[in-house]
C-alpha cells in the first residue's frame, strides 16, 4: 500500500530549507530508502517515495512559505545533480506501475509549472552536476537552468539510445514547446546518450547559462538576487500548515472528514461520496487564516486528492468511480462567492488553485467516471465541477423529491482543465451559447431544466433508476479497460492542445506503449537488458 501523505521532517530524500524570499530545494537521495526492494538508488536517481517528497514541497511552499518568491532545486551530492528515474525500479516494476509513476511525476512537474505561472514562485535548477534523464526534465520544468563547466556535467536525455523509451516526465514536449529547442537539434539531443556540455548546450538552448566551479555559487547567488528583485508577486504571510490528513480505514475503503471511499471489488466500481461545506462557514481573511488547512473547499480537495492517488495506484481493478455528493447547495455557493470575493488574497487564490489541481487530477485518472445526482446531492458550484468532468451524468427525475443543479462563481474560468478551457467550454465546444446560459441562470436547476441545458447525460424517473444505475455500472465494468482508457483520454479533453496536453495526450501515451512493446521490455529488449553484459536485439520494422 502506497502512502502519499509526507512532510518535511519525514522527507528522506529531500531538505528544504528558506531564508526571507528564497527557498532551497536540495536533493539528497539515500540509496537504500526504496519503496520497493530489488534496487538501490544511486546517483540521486528516484522512485516514486523520492517525487511524492517533491510534490509535498512544492505544496507546502506555496501555502506554508508565500514569502518565497525564488525556489533554486540544486543537490548535495558531489557532481551530479540527478540521474533522472531508477532504471532498475522500471525495469522490475509492472507496466501499471509505470504508468502511474510517470504519471505523477508529471503532475509535479506541472505543479512546479502552475506555481511559477499563478504564484510567483520561480523556479531555478542549479546543476552542481551531470542532470540525466529525469534529471534533466526536472531541470527543465524550472524557469531557468544554470549548470557548472567542470570538464564532464552535462545534460542529457538519454533514454531512447540507452534504454529504447521515451523520457517519461516531458522531457520531449518541453524541449521543443517551452523552451523553443530548433526541432533538428532536439532530434540530435534526444538521441545523443552523453548529452552536451556548457558551452554547446547554451548555445542549443538547452540550458540558460554555465559557470565554472570556482564561479558556481556565485554566479547562482547573484542570478537569484536578480530574480527576487524582478518578482512582482509580494505575498505577506504568514502561511498556514498543512497538517497530515486523518482517516478511517478498512478493506472496505476510506473515510475522510468530507470524502468517502467505498469499495466495491467484487462489481470492480467504488462509490466516492463528498460532503459538502458545514453551514456557517466564515467569509472574512481573519477567519478563514485564523480555520486554516481545516477550512472546507482545501480539506475537502486535498482529501479528495489523496483519495484520487489511493484509487490510481492502490486500486487497479476498480475501474469505475460513481461520484456523489451530500449537502446543501446554498452552503457550496456561499464558498464560491466568499473565494471569489477574496481572489486576490494569497490565500484563497493558492486554496483555487488547488482545487483546481485536484479536478485536473480527476480529469487525467485512468478511470470511468459516472456523477449520480440524487437527492441530498450538492451539486453546485466548484462541486458541478465534478458531474461535468464526469464521464457521464445520471440525475434523477423524481415529482416528488427535489434534486437541483447550480452553477456558481468558480464556474466561469476560476478552475481550468489541462487545455485551457472550463469544463462547461469543453463540454459544449460547438454550443458555445450554453455555457453562457448556464452561468447566467439565478437559482438553481432542477432535471429538466439541466437536462434540456445539456448537464445531464440520463434522467431516469423513480421507478427505472436504480435499475438503470445497475445495468450502467455492469456494462462500463464488464468492457475492456485499455479500450477504456485510450476512448476516455480522447474523449474528455475537446478543444485547444497546450503543453499539459500534449505531455499527457501525446508523449505519455506513446511512452505507455513503448513500455509494453518487445524492443523496449521484452527479453532481449534495451529497458530489459539494461546494465547486462547482452546487448539490446531489435525487431527493427517500424509500427
Amino acid at each position: 500500500m502506497i502512502n502519499f501523505q509526507t512532510s518535511p521532517e519525514n522527507y528522506k530524500h529531500w531538505r528544504l530549507s528558506t531564508e526571507g524570499p528564497v527557498a532551497t530545494l536540495s536533493m539528497d537521495v539515500q540509496e537504500d530508502e526504496t519503496l520497493a526492494e530489488g534496487y538501490k538508488l544511486k546517483l540521486n536517481s528516484y522512485d516514486l517515495g523520492v517525487d511524492i517528497e517533491l510534490a509535498d514541497a512544492v505544496q507546502r511552499l506555496r501555502f506554508e512559505h508565500p514569502e518565497v518568491q525564488v525556489v533554486v532545486i540544486t543537490s548535495l551530492k558531489p557532481r551530479i545533480f540527478c540521474a533522472g528515474a531508477n532504471i532498475y525500479m522500471l525495469g522490475t516494476s509492472s507496466h501499471a506501475f509505470k504508468v502511474n509513476f510517470c504519471k505523477f511525476t508529471n503532475e509535479t512537474r506541472c505543479s512546479i509549472e502552475d506555481s511559477s505561472t499563478h504564484s510567483g514562485q520561480k523556479f531555478v535548477a542549479a546543476l552542481n552536476g551531470t542532470a540525466s534523464g529525469g534529471g534533466y526534465e526536472l531541470a527543465i520544468a524550472c524557469d531557468e537552468i544554470y549548470l557548472v563547466d567542470d570538464g564532464n556535467s552535462a545534460v542529457s536525455l538519454p533514454e531512447v539510445p540507452l534504454l529504447g523509451v521515451l523520457p517519461g516526465t516531458g522531457g520531449l514536449t518541453r524541449l521543443v514547446d517551452k523552451r523553443k529547442v530548433r526541432r533538428d537539434r532536439a532530434d540530435v539531443f534526444s538521441t545523443l546518450a552523453e548529452g552536451l556540455k556548457g558551452k554547446r548546450a547554451k548555445s542549443w538552448d538547452l540550458i540558460d547559462d554555465y559557470f565554472p566551479t570556482s564561479k558556481f555559487q556565485e554566479g547562482m547567488d547573484a542570478r537569484v538576487r536578480s530574480l527576487v528583485d524582478a518578482n512582482g508577486h509580494k505575498n505577506s504571510g504568514p502561511g498556514i500548515k498543512l497538517n497530515p490528513l486523518a482517516f478511517d480505514s478498512s478493506d472496505g475503503g476510506r473515510e475522510y472528514k468530507y470524502v468517502v471511499v467505498k469499495l466495491n471489488r467484487e462489481q470492480r466500481y467504488v462509490d466516492l461520496t463528498l460532503r459538502g461545506p458545514e453551514p456557517g462557514l466564515p467569509t472574512t481573511l481573519k477567519e478563514i487564516q485564523a480555520l486554516g488547512d481545516a477550512y472546507w473547499p482545501l480539506q475537502a480537495y486535498r482529501e479528495l486528492d489523496d483519495a484520487l492517488l489511493h484509487l490510481r495506484v492502490n486500486e487497479l481493478e476498480t475501474g469505475l468511480v460513481c461520484i456523489r455528493t451530500e449537502g446543501e447547495i446554498d452552503e457550496v455557493l456561499a464558498v464560491d462567492k466568499t473565494l471569489a470575493a477574496h481572489r486576490d488574497h494569497w490565500l484563497i487564490r493558492e486554496i483555487i488553485l488547488n482545487m483546481a489541481r485536484v479536478l485536473r487530477r480527476l480529469d487525467l485518472t485512468a478511470k470511468s467516471f459516472f456523477a449520480l445526482i440524487e437527492p441530498g446531492s450538492c451539486f453546485a458550484g466548484n462541486l458541478l465541477e465534478l458531474a461535468v468532468a464526469s464521464d457521464r451524468t445520471y440525475m434523477l427525475n423524481s415529482p416528488n423529491q427535489r434534486i437541483e443543479l447550480a452553477a456558481g462563481e468558480l464556474n466561469g474560468g476560476f478552475l481550468p482543465m489541462s487545455n485551457g478551457l472550463t469544463r462547461l467550454q469543453s463540454r459544449f465546444i460547438a454550443t458555445r451559447d450554453n455555457v453562457g446560459e448556464i452561468l447566467a441562470q439565478k437559482g438553481r436547476l432542477d432535471t429538466e431544466r439541466a437536462d434540456k441545458l445539456g448537464l445531464v447525460t440520463f434522467a431516469p424517473d423513480d421507478l427505472d433508476w436504480e435499475d438503470e444505475i445497475r445495468v450502467a455500472i455492469e456494462e462500463r465494468t464488464s468492457l475492456s479497460p485499455d479500450a477504456l482508457t485510450g476512448m476516455e483520454a480522447s474523449l474528455r479533453f475537446a478543444g485547444p492542445e497546450t503543453m499539459d496536453t500534449k505531455i499527457y495526450g501525446r508523449l505519455t501515451a506513446w511512452q505507455n506503449w513503448i513500455f509494453q512493446r518487445p524492443n523496449a521490455v521484452g527479453e532481449h529488449g534495451a529497458l530489459t537488458n539494461y546494465g547486462k553484459p547482452t546487448q539490446a536485439q531489435f525487431d527493427f520494422k517500424r509500427t
